[in-house]
């Protein structure tokens, strides 16, 4: 990693440079490698590419705190914080407001996105087989956890699985997305939803922390298997997002996980008098794996996110 040259059976902590600010202090990409004594895959887990997104940090430590690279077959590249500017000013983006999980595989004499992407790309995505990146809902906006990957690669979709969150949701890959970078390496990358931004959310927290597990022993890097899941997940080809047609307060009627039903009322939006108010209803069967947190809204805001689910799995409770 960089210069540095991990020993079997030891996890230490690195930095790797990313740039200046004007103030002249170095800024850093932290990265934490578990080198296991025995060969096997090399996984990176990262997150934070968005700067307003934190519960990845806490993932990322518990199961620091739960890996004995002794134990270990293979290597795990821990990326706690990827948007280190991001970080700072707690931003979603860069300072020149590019978002970073546009701007893969980068380059390394473009914007400074573009720079931070390619020192990835380079110190840990082309080093690895498999990587798992985590992200929280955006924009006010709270997220079931869920993994989006693509389905119809049988190899993602065994690991989206064997990570064990309750959604797992096809998603399209996105040009400049690390997503794709990965696609364009050959490296299978499941990206993990859970929570929201700002803060930490212990049971999204929770979730993901043993989801990384599972993956690390389905790829056959740990001694001990895992719980069995209580609960299969269930798969999604589509989700939908309810809007508002009007602006006001919203009221929001569901909870994420909830099973709802078209002609339901998801949510009822009031003006400042009370005069007028009107309910939001779905046209969709589904599970809700998205909501919005905040009351004021636009018209066009979105309110619930849908994943659109076959009957049989209508009837699970999330």
């Amino acid at each position: 990693m960089g210069e540095h040259a991990i020993a079997p059976g030891c996890l230490e902590r690195l930095e790797l440079p990313v740039a200046r600010l004007p103030t002249g202090t170095q800024l850093s990409l932290p990265v934490a490698v578990a080198h296991g004594v025995e060969p096997g895959p090399v996984v990176w887990v990262s997150s934070a590419i968005h700067g307003d997104e934190l519960n990845g940090l806490a993932v990322i430590r518990s199961v620091l705190q739960q890996l004995d690279p002794r134990a270990l077959r293979g290597t795990v590249i821990a990326v706690s914080v990827v948007n280190v500017f991001g970080i700072i000013s707690a931003s979603r983006y860069l300072p020149d407001r590019r978002d970073l999980n546009r701007s893969f595989p980068g380059s390394p004499r473009g914007p400074l996105a573009a720079q931070l992407a390619h020192l990835f790309i380079e110190q840990v995505a082309r080093r690895s087989n498999v990587g798992i990146d985590l992200h929280t809902g955006s924009d006010g906006r709270t997220n079931l956890p869920q993994i989006r990957c693509d389905l119809e690669d049988p190899e993602t979709r065994r690991l989206a699985r064997a990570f064990g969150a309750p959604v797992i949701l096809h998603a399209s890959l996105r040009d400049g997305s690390l997503r794709a970078a990965g696609r364009a390496l050959g490296v299978p990358v499941l990206l993990y939803e859970g929570g929201e931004a700002h803060r930490f959310d212990r049971a999204a927290i929770e979730v993901g922390a043993r989801g990384v597990l599972r993956v690390f022993a389905s790829l056959g890097m740990l001694e001990e298997s895992p719980p069995e899941l209580q609960l299969e997940p269930v798969e999604a080809y589509k989700s939908t997002w309810i809007r508002a047609r009007q602006a006001g307060f919203c009221d929001l009627q569901v909870e994420l996980g909830q099973r709802i039903h078209a002609g339901q009322a998801v949510a009822n939006i009031f003006d400042a008098s009370g005069k007028r108010e009107y309910k939001v209803k779905s046209k969709l069967e589904g599970i809700v794996i998205g909501r919005l947190q905040q009351a004021l809204v636009h018209r066009g805001d979105a309110l619930v996110n849908v994943a659109q689910l076959d009957d049989a799995d209508l009837t699970r409770s999330f």
